[in-house]
């Protein structure tokens, strides 16, 4: 008669101290959204539209424990309701010695500068828009699997990533082959507000693979992508560019390796800390051979002008100048507008 005692005194203590440990997490919910507005002088036309809402969740689970998770609504022509949701980030992170981290989840992968740190929440881009390079999907943004992390470590402030993933053409519950991405990645930050980096991408990509233009690869291809970058955010200076050297290599002798540049480069000055008028200029070159993107050659000017109301309200307005041999005519100008916020 006294077992039943025993075993309840074992296990309250036990009940009560998982509860406290979920007591002690702190849950903290944000979210982004932010308002577009497009005019384009060809055309006459002038289109409204809801960008990216998104939920940003986090929680310290314990001391050395924690979740970041990241759900985006946005248009989507293909549902019925014209929008979907579609998770972005999904991150159980474990501090497991000073600042050195492994994660588990979906990620965005740290290909380069960008990627990693602006993710949905428009109101932290420095522009509107994201790169070209990621317009034409050429760096791969998402992978789901683990992630070796460290950041702030001596002097310069040494940060290294190491991620593996199921890579292109997979999904997040499933790998298409039996080769895993491989993403390596580091930075130091020499001096405060910059930050140098470089990283090195690999997959295979099996036949069958979804092409970025919605047709489906017919041999075996091996990708390798390698990008710099150099940022720096201080004393009202803004200034970022990255390069990124994209290797698609066939097994197809008569089309063999080619080679796909693209890089992009940003200013900004920030007058009384919230006006900033800033440029960017994008190029991308994909050869007529490469057999995993569509071939084309851009160049694209935009001139912009950011007014921070707070750190979490921002409007921007920008012109922008499109030469690309994928457009009728080659050339495009147009005319965008953003209200951007946090909450």
């Amino acid at each position: 008669m006294k077992r039943p005692y025993l075993v309840f005194t074992l296990v309250l203590p036990l009940f009560f101290g998982i509860g406290n440990s979920f007591a002690q997490s702190s849950l903290s919910l944000k979210g982004f959204l932010d308002f577009d507005a497009a005019y384009n002088p060809n055309s006459k036309v002038t289109s409204f539209s809801l960008g990216e809402q998104d939920l940003f969740i986090t929680s310290d689970i314990t001391k050395n424990l924690s979740f970041l998770g990241e759900s985006v609504i946005k248009f989507d022509a293909t549902s019925s309701t014209h929008f979907a949701v579609s998770l972005e980030r999904g991150i159980i992170k474990y501090n497991y010695y000073g600042n050195h981290s492994i994660l588990f989840g979906k990620f965005h992968t740290p290909v380069n500068y960008w990627n990693d740190t602006y993710h949905h929440g428009r109101v932290f881009y420095p522009t509107i828009f994201r790169p070209e390079v990621f317009n034409s999907t050429i760096v791969p943004i998402h992978g789901a699997g683990v992630r070796l992390s460290g950041e702030n470590l001596g002097k310069l402030k040494f940060g290294y990533d190491a991620l593996i993933s199921n890579g292109i053409g997979s999904m997040e519950v499933t790998d298409n082959n039996q080769a895993k991405s491989v993403c390596l990645a580091f930075h130091i930050k020499p001096v405060e507000g910059s930050r140098f980096g470089a990283s090195f991408y690999n997959d295979f990509l099996s036949p069958g693979t979804m092409r970025p233009n919605g047709t489906m690869t017919m041999v075996p291809i091996t990708q390798n992508i390698v990008t710099v970058s150099a940022s720096y955010f201080k004393n009202n200076i803004e200034l970022l560019t990255e390069h990124s050297a994209v290797m698609n290599q066939s097994t197809d002798t008569a089309v063999g390796t080619n080679l796909t540049h693209c890089y992009y480069g940003y200013i900004g000055y920030a007058i009384k800390d919230k006006y900033v008028p800033y440029f960017r200029f994008d190029y991308l070159e994909v050869p007529k051979k490469d057999i995993y993107f569509t071939p084309q050659f851009s160049n694209i000017y935009t001139f912009g002008f950011r007014y921070e109301i707070s750190y979490l309200a921002v409007v921007k307005v920008e012109y922008q100048y499109k030469w690309s041999s994928t457009i009728k005519g080659n050339e495009v100008n147009n005319y965008y507008f953003q209200f951007a916020i946090g909450f």
